[in-house]
């Protein structure tokens, strides 16, 4: 399991990681199948499928709840170690160069600073293509 999806995990939940939706893309489900054949069979009309939308998860509130009770001042807003270390991660300078290959980070992750900006709005957007509601204000 990559970095993305240990943090995704933590934010989502078990069920929510597992699936790997983009979010409001509805997904198909095929309809049922009929109980049993009539005395009269005819052709088996073609399965139709009906949309199944995924709900999102609202983030703000997960994280926010999650710094809250790690006892720290963290502004996960702003900050990916914050934001780390709120979901009960190890925010150290390996794990986020190891985020940044997963995330296709091209710049250098010796300047930690533009690596952790560029982390930062990546990981929302990221989040926000799997499900997440991720306010505007967080996506670039």
């Amino acid at each position: 399991m990559g970095i993305f999806d240990k943090i995704k995990h933590a934010i989502f939940g078990e069920a929510k990681a597992a699936e790997p939706v983009a979010a409001g893309a509805p997904t198909t489900e095929p309809a049922p199948a009929p109980a049993a054949p009539s005395a009269n069979p005819s052709p088996a009309p073609a399965q139709q499928s009906k949309p199944v939308t995924t709900a999102t998860v609202d983030i703000v509130p997960i994280l926010d709840a999650a710094a809250k009770k790690s006892g720290q001042k963290l502004d996960w807003r702003r900050s990916i170690v914050d934001l780390m270390k709120a979901v009960g991660m190890d925010a150290s300078l390996t794990e986020r160069k190891e985020l940044a290959a997963e995330l296709g980070y091209t710049g250098d992750t010796n300047d930690s600073a533009k690596m952790n900006m560029w982390l930062h709005k990546a990981l929302m957007k990221r989040l926000s293509e799997n499900g997440g509601k991720v306010p505007a204000d967080l996506l670039d």
